[in-house]
């Protein structure tokens, strides 16, 4: 079974100013992010990934890029347009406490399966197509570098967040449950019985134990108990 490490993209110039990006061009890291996602390249560098797969905007670009750079053996970066943000139509580029004032507001925060931006695109609609991404990718990568296989997805809050919740089995109405930070790690790997999320919103922590041969059996079983974990001496972040 393959592993996918989901990355948020570094914080924008949107999110330190309180703007709904969404797919607005030349939106971009500010310094905080910078820094934010030279670290994940540190830490992402001792798991050797086979393959790169990133949102087209290009704070995701960005952020993908210090990953890939980090990387002993850099794999090919690629971009997905199913792992675009959400098209947030008639809200995006405006600010979020204006926003906060709107009816659909409230349908995003308690029903977001029924949430349909003006102009725009569904949650339901984006979750649908960030899902099959990634399980195609997944699929495709196991396949080709077989399980054991670690690869990297870069995308944005919202996409990561539905991901999660398929993956954990949960009504996407209960996405925003999720916290998805700028810069945050999380791993999720596929089988053919379930999905296992391995780890949600991590900013920091050794990831040396996702390396090829350091993980307990690869039964796609859950074990009773809990299992024993990692082989190496360090904890899963």
């Amino acid at each position: 079974m393959a592993t996918v490490i989901l990355v948020r993209h570094g914080r924008s110039t949107a999110n330190s100013t309180g703007v709904l990006a969404g797919r607005l061009p030349g939106v971009l890291l500010d310094a905080t992010g910078e820094e934010q996602v030279r670290r994940v390249g540190e830490r992402l560098s001792v798991v050797p990934l086979v393959r790169a797969v990133s949102s087209p905007l290009e704070r995701c670009e960005q952020t993908a890029r210090a990953i890939v750079d980090a990387q002993t053996s850099p794999p090919t970066l690629q971009h997905d347009e199913r792992l675009t943000e959400c098209g947030y139509g008639a809200w995006q580029g405006r600010s979020l406490k204006e926003l906060a004032g709107e009816d659909l507001w409230r349908t995003v925060q308690r029903h977001p399966s029924y949430a349909v931006f003006p102009e725009g695109e569904s949650i339901q609609a984006m979750a649908a197509r960030a899902v099959e991404a990634i399980r195609a990718i997944d699929a495709d990568v196991e396949a080709e570098h077989g399980a054991g296989a670690v690869w990297l997805a870069v995308s944005h809050g919202d996409v990561i967040k539905s991901i999660l919740a398929d993956a954990h089995g949960t009504h996407l109405d209960h996405f925003q449950r999720i916290i998805v930070d700028p810069a945050s790690v999380s791993i999720v790997r596929f089988t053919a019985d379930r999905p296992y999320v391995v780890a949600t919103n991590t900013h920091a922590g050794d990831l040396s134990w996702l390396r090829p041969g350091q993980g307990e059996e690869t039964s796609v079983d859950a074990v009773p108990g809990g299992g024993a974990g990692p082989s190496t001496s360090t904890h899963p972040a």
